[in-house]
């Protein structure tokens, strides 16, 4: 593919954790919420509150490795104080969208990821 002025390079990232404690998971969410005087009531509060803290939820080095080479399926990191299991990081390149994220403005479509690899489904 050519580059070309106004060419947008989509890089779609997917990280995976898999919640092994969930009493430590939330223990973790609530403290980290409570530095942000913010409530942790469901999963996505607790993910929200955990992000706020460390965008990356994982440091990108503990991530397995995904495919040959990886561990087995069904294997999980039991020892970390969150209670959370790094489960698998890819990245995609899309070189096909039509439209950047920031021109969207505040009105992004309903589906970001699906589609024809132009932001629409």
């Amino acid at each position: 593919m050519d580059i070309r002025p106004g060419m947008v390079i989509s890089i779609r990232t997917r990280r995976d954790v898999v919640v092994v404690d969930p009493e430590r998971f939330l223990a973790a969410a609530r403290a980290a919420a409570a530095a942000h005087d913010g409530a942790v009531e469901d999963a996505y509060d607790a993910v929200h509150a955990l992000l706020d803290l460390d965008p990356q939820l994982i440091p990108l080095g503990d991530e397995p490795e995904v495919g040959r080479g990886a561990p087995r399926p069904g294997a999980r990191d039991t020892d970390r104080p969150d209670g959370l299991s790094a489960a698998g990081y890819v990245q995609e390149i899309v070189l096909t969208e039509a439209t950047p994220l920031q021109d969207y403005g505040c009105f992004l479509p309903d589906d970001l990821f699906g589609g024809d690899g132009r932001g629409a489904a």
